[in-house]
């Protein structure tokens, strides 16, 4: 059996480069007072976004941990009041996944649905704790 090595044309069969990535912030916190502003400002448009597009549209850096934090903005977003769940779309960078859509929540109700939101977590706080001591 003979090993045929292909031919190139092009000189180098490498591929090319990948693109550069966003710049990584080191701190979770200063990350988020980085970011939040362009949420709340895409929030008060009134019009529906992801999460990611908002992302490349201001040119967003990422958290020190991007697999697993950029993932924890969008409750910290519903947790202060700012956006509210708006349905489903498609991924921009993957056509086939499907990624949740976000809308701004007015600003005169922000306060009123964190508020609500921290009262409902502690009733699920409350609940569970209940459940474990009748068990």
């Amino acid at each position: 059996m003979s090993h045929i090595r292909p031919v190139f044309d092009h000189g180098n069969p490498e591929a090319s480069a990948p693109a550069a990535s966003r710049r990584i912030v080191d701190d979770y916190e200063a990350w988020l007072a980085e970011v939040i502003p362009a949420y709340t400002a895409a929030a008060d448009t009134g019009q529906p976004f992801t999460i990611d597009a908002v992302a490349r549209d201001h040119n967003l850096p990422d958290p020190p941990r991007p697999q697993s934090q950029w993932g924890s903005l969008p409750a910290r977003l519903q947790d202060a009041g700012i956006i509210r769940h708006h349905g489903y779309g498609s991924s921009a960078r993957c056509r086939r996944s499907l990624v949740y859509v976000w809308i701004g929540v007015p600003a005169r109700l922000r306060e009123a649905v964190a508020r609500r939101r921290r009262e409902e977590r502690q009733a699920r706080r409350e609940a569970r704790a209940a459940e474990r001591r009748a068990a």
